[in-house]
This record gives structure tokens, sequence and C-alpha cells, in this order.
């Protein structure tokens, strides 16, 4: 009998989670998530301070404002108080810097690839899934009242969890910095489409066709490379009045509209050849990129501060606290949290390792993914807009969502700190590596040389 030898010759290189990822594309993270950490802690403030606020003897102030109605009697059901203002109005900001960013992602970005992307998707979705399994699970234990509310938990706010890396001064290496971002994008992809399916309430179909004429007018403009403000602008107010109208939340068209924008930089007729998504750097130049540096600034220092503001106060005043953290929904929403988002995005992840037999990169450990897991049970932005939308503003449920999503918030972030914090000393070393620039190029040598040491 003849034995039968396998091929000799190398064996192809093994897949190496969280590696980093070129200069171009690190170089865009770095500048937005230097926006969002300075987000991060307006919101924060914006959140305190409607804390004080609310629990002041000036309470009945703030509770008059976010109730007042600027323009009583408006057409188009656009008669709307401050908070909800807040909160439809100006969150449109935020979620069409969402769409410019998952055009970006899709086009030039980490989900363009799908080795690359089936981790963050993976991870989102076990991040997603879990907790809304145990919000469910806990909400029918107690007899099934709230259970609406279930995707509350289910969101990750990337600003607020960058205050918290920047409280504990973590220089996290690049390819988690990358994971913790392109995580957060495709979360708020699900919560954009849970809240457009699930959360629309009288709808109104004529409406929403009618919306996509100024949605397809936005388009043909910012296709042809005519960034006309005057003709923009109004056509994204008339796109967002048409789709509350519809009776889908109005800031589901700042997604639409953030789609439209080509990513990719025009090239100058009779050139070469057309740009295309193997360009490492042929975003920096395309109009979303150019759209998204001017509104997510804005997004950040004004439209989720204020959001933030009108949201997160809640008063605990005599309130019997005890009773308050025995709700189902209260337990529910902090279990999601902080137990559901960090089990669903981990067990996710090491189930992947495990199948695809990849490996960590050597600069990480599964306790720095832990940290990381720990830290996307930070949901505050999404979760409060998701509890407002399940429950109705002002209501008494609602403002245990509140409670529940800070508690839970400021839990998670609490246990991610002390994690991380652990391996800074490790982090300070991989990011004096990934600065170092020998040459004087101006891109540092582990992108131009990945085994640089």
């Amino acid at each position: 009998m003849t034995s039968h030898t396998p091929p000799s010759g190398p064996r192809p290189p093994k897949t190496r989670l969280f590696s980093r990822s070129s200069w171009p594309e690190a170089r865009h993270l770095a500048d937005v998530l230097r926006t969002e950490t300075v987000g991060g802690a307006l919101l924060l403030s914006g959140a305190v301070l409607a804390l004080i606020w609310a629990n002041s003897p000036w309470s009945d102030s703030y509770t008059r404002l976010s109730h007042a109605v600027p323009w009583p009697g408006a057409p188009w059901h656009l008669d709307l108080d401050v908070a909800t203002w807040a909160a439809d109005g100006l969150l449109a900001i935020f979620f069409f810097v969402v769409g410019l960013e998952l055009k970006r992602e899709f086009v030039a970005g980490e989900l363009r690839d799908p080795r690359r992307a089936a981790l963050p998707v993976a991870a989102a979705l076990g991040g997603m899934l879990l907790p809304a399994l145990i919000y469910v699970a806990v909400v029918l234990s107690a007899g099934g009242d709230g259970l609406r509310g279930w995707a509350i938990p289910t969101a990750t706010d990337i600003a607020f969890a960058l205050a918290v890396l920047a409280v504990v001064s973590s220089h996290l290496p690049q390819g988690l910095r990358a994971f913790l971002l392109t995580l957060a994008v495709v979360d708020d992809l699900f919560a954009i489409t849970i809240i457009a399916i699930f959360y629309t309430a009288d709808f109104q179909p004529l409406a929403l066709l009618a919306a996509l004429v100024p949605i397809a007018l936005f388009a043909v403009l910012v296709q042809r490379g005519r960034t006309w403000w005057w003709a923009l602008i109004p056509l994204a107010v008339a796109a967002w009045t048409l789709m509350h109208a519809s009776g889908v939340h109005a800031t589901v068209a700042g997604v639409l509209l953030g789609f439209t924008v080509p990513v990719l930089a025009r090239r100058p007729r009779g050139g070469d050849q057309p740009a295309t998504t193997a360009d490492a750097g042929a975003d920096e130049g395309g109009l979303a990129a150019r759209l998204e540096h001017r509104w997510r600034p804005v997004s950040a220092g004004l439209a989720v501060p204020i959001f933030a503001l009108f949201a997160a106060g809640v008063t605990v005043r005599g309130t019997d606290l005890g009773a308050l953290l025995r709700d189902p929904i209260v337990i529910a929403i902090i279990a999601g949290l902080v137990f559901g988002k960090s089990v669903g995005i981990f067990g996710s992840t090491y189930l992947l390792a495990r199948f695809t037999r990849a490996e960590l990169d050597e600069d990480i450990t599964w306790t720095d993914l832990l940290g990381i897991a720990l830290l996307a049970g930070v949901g505050f932005t999404v979760s409060l807009l998701i509890g407002d939308l399940a429950f109705g503003a002002g209501s008494t449920a609602d403002d245990r969502v509140k409670v529940a999503v800070l508690l839970g918030s400021v839990i998670s972030a609490g246990l991610a700190a002390t994690v991380l914090s652990r391996r800074n000393a490790a982090y300070r070393r991989v990011a004096q590596r990934e600065r170092m620039d020998a040459d004087g190029d101006g891109v540092p040598d582990v992108y131009q040389h990945p085994d640089a040491r």
C-alpha cells in the first residue's frame, strides 16, 4: 500500500482579528474619534445638566421648556414641543452623519471587504440579539407589561463610549479603535432598521412616496457634484417634513439623504480611469468626506448634546428608588446593556474566531475585547430615542427607561474602564509604535512596514 504525503509548500497565513488597517483609513479614524470624543464630553455635560435641572428647585422651568410648543397650529403635524424637536429634528443631523459614515464604510471602509466585515457584523448582531432576548425574558417573567421596549438595550452610543476612553486615558491599538467604530456604525444601521420597521405609527404611504421626491432630487444634485446649500438644505427639510408626516420616524430621512452622497472622488473627464473602491485614499476627496467633515461637528457638538439635555432630565426626588430598581423594565434594560451587550459581542467574536480558526492580532488579547464589549453597553442617544418611541415621551414608563439607560450605561462604562485601564501600559507602547516615523515621510513606519517594531 502506498502512502500519500500531503503536498509541501507554505501554508496560507491565518486570518488576524483586529489587525491594523491602512494609513488613510487610520487617519480618517483618528479624525472621527477626535470629533466624537469632544462630542461625548458635551453629551455627558448635557445629560448631567438635565439631571441636575430636573431635580432642582427650578425643575418646573425645565418641564415648561421641554413641553413648550414654538409653533402652535403648524401644518403637517409640526406643532411639536421643544423636546420632540430635539429628538426628531436635531437628531436628523446625527442620522445624516450616520448615513454618510455607513455609505463610506460600505464603499471604501472596513465593510467593503466581506472578510473584514464579518467580524463587526457578527459582533453587532450578537450585541443586539442577546440584549433583546434578555429584555423579553425578564419582562415576560414579570407578566409581559412593557414588551414594546425590547429594542431599547440594543444600541451603542459611540460618543459616550469614546468619552469614557478619554476619561481613563486609554490608548487603544488602531485595530481595536477601528473595530469599535465599525461596530457602532453597523449597530446604528440595525437600530435605524428597527426604528423604521417596528416603531412606525399611523403609516401614510402617500406621504412616504412624496418624501422620496426631494430625496431623489437631492441625490441628483450631489451625484453631479452640485453642493448648492440653497438647494440641498430646502430639499433635506422637505424630505424630513414628508417623512415625519408619513408616520416613519423623521430621522430616517437623514440616513437616506446620507446614503445618496457619493464617497469616491470624481475623476476629471479624460482622466486615466474612474475611481474604484480599491483606491486606498479615494474617499478623502469625495463629497461624502467633505460633508461629513462639515456636519459631524454640528452633530456631535450641538445636535446630540441638546437632545441629551431634553431626553435625560428625569425627576427622581420623592421616588421610591428601591421599587424603581425592582421594576421589570428597569431590570431588563440594565441587564440587556451590561450583560447582553458584553456577552453577545464577546461570545459572537469568540465563536467566529473558533470556527474560522482566526487568531487575534499579536498586540490584542481577549481581555481587550472584553473591555470593548463592556464599553459597547453604553447605550444612550438611540436607546433614549427608542424609549420615547416605545412608551411615549413623558410617560411613567419613559421615565423608568431614562433611569435604566443611565444606570446601565454608567455601570457598563465603569466596568469597561476598570478592564481597559489595567492594560494602559501595553496600549501606550503600541501607540508609540503606531506613531513612529523614522524616515520622516509623514506616514508611520508600521503602515509601510507591518513587521516594524
